[in-house]
């Protein structure tokens, strides 16, 4: 898609200022889709005391409702994308809401209903978040390169594959799993996608629009941080890996009994582990953080605004290779209870949803919410 394709019907920044305006702002709501990191957001909005609202799918809503410190409000809608019907949105707008965006929220609205059709305040750039998607013009892989930061070789067609590669390809039915797969040849790449194919895991379709890297050896981080408008520099919150399902549990097995198995190495996030790296990377890390804050403000003003990820391979030689952009809340519970980094920055521990909240009252006690919210 094209980015003037993607402008045609845009919700103009003076809507979401007129929505402002009429907000109470001393009865704000944190607002988020009861999905993939809505807990950690609501946890760190109840740290700061900011009040939240759910958004549920029915039938989806038991973690929300149990954990019942969390949410203020649920609103149950049939599909999450019935978020954007009118009423939905009418409710939101009378409980003041300002909405968190995390990779449900983007998958399961659409970019286009969220750059069109949702008049409500957003923690973030929502013109941003489309970069996530490789076959975008404006990618992942542009603001990469515009920042200078290493990124695994792209091979333009499987024509061209001359050594370990990785086929990047969501499935089919569950948009939000990945069915990523590692080949190692031409022939490799054509018995594994059509077997794919056949057990209608991906479509034809699904595959024209895969993109193929190269598979970079080395040691998995997820480097986190959070861009505000409020402040000069961009905050380094932490580091977490993603536990993988089925590939963690094969990696434990030794290598004679995984060739015994003739299992299909599978790359579905299932959790979070924390991480930290040595302190003689973390200039590279900062670097890493400045240089893609920079791309992004030129291409994307006026730039990131809150958490993202820098999803990492430090190879041997040291270098940073990032192989993944998260645009939004990654969804790394963990890091609220196990990152020494924000300690170090703020003399305790947290995770990025109670960043996030810090970020909505320093905006509401400075009378700048129209700065970090689209």
């Amino acid at each position: 898609m094209t980015q003037s394709s993607a402008c045609i019907n845009m919700i103009h920044p003076d809507a979401i200022s007129d929505v402002i305006e009429k907000y109470d702002l001393k009865n704000i709501h944190m607002a988020v889709m009861g999905s993939h990191s809505a807990l950690e957001i609501m946890d760190g909005a109840k740290d700061e005391g900011l009040r939240t609202v759910c958004i549920c799918q029915k039938g989806r809503e038991l973690p929300y409702v149990r954990f019942k410190r969390l949410a203020d409000k649920i609103i149950l809608v049939d599909k999450f994308s019935d978020m954007v019907f009118k009423e939905n949105q009418d409710k939101l707008r009378e409980l003041n809401s300002i909405i968190v965006p995390h990779r449900a929220f983007t998958a399961y609205l659409g970019y286009d209903s969220i750059e069109n059709d949702l008049l409500l305040p957003i923690l973030g750039n929502r013109l941003l978040f489309r970069a996530e998607e490789r076959d975008y013009d404006k990618n992942q892989y542009l603001l990469l390169e515009q920042a200078q930061i290493a990124h695994p070789k792209i091979y333009k067609n499987y024509t061209e594959i001359d050594k370990l590669a990785i086929v990047k390809i969501q499935e089919y039915t569950r948009k939000l799993e990945r069915a990523f797969f590692i080949v190692s040849s031409i022939q490799d790449y054509r018995e594994k996608s059509q077997k794919k194919i056949r057990e209608k895991i991906i479509t034809n379709k699904d595959l024209d629009n895969s993109v193929i890297e190269e598979f970079v050896l080395g040691t998995y981080f997820n480097f986190n941080f959070f861009s505000s408008p409020l402040t000069p520099e961009t905050e380094f919150l932490g580091i977490e890996r993603r536990l993988q399902t089925n590939l963690n549990d094969l990696n434990a097995i030794p290598a004679r009994q995984q060739l015994e198995f003739d299992t299909e190495v599978k790359h579905i996030e299932i959790g979070h582990t924390p991480a930290s790296i040595r302190e003689s990377m973390l200039e590279k890390v900062f670097e890493l953080d400045d240089k893609f804050t920079a791309a992004v403000r030129k291409e994307y003003p006026p730039g990131i605004i809150g958490p993202f990820s820098l999803q990492s391979i430090v190879t041997p030689e040291l270098e940073i290779v990032v192989y993944d952009v998260s645009l939004r809340v990654p969804g790394n519970p963990i890091m609220a209870t196990t990152s020494p980094y924000t300690k170090y920055s703020h003399g305790y521990t947290f995770g990025i949803g109670r960043r996030i909240a810090m970020e909505v009252k320093e905006a509401l006690a400075s009378n700048m919410l129209s700065r970090i919210v689209t």
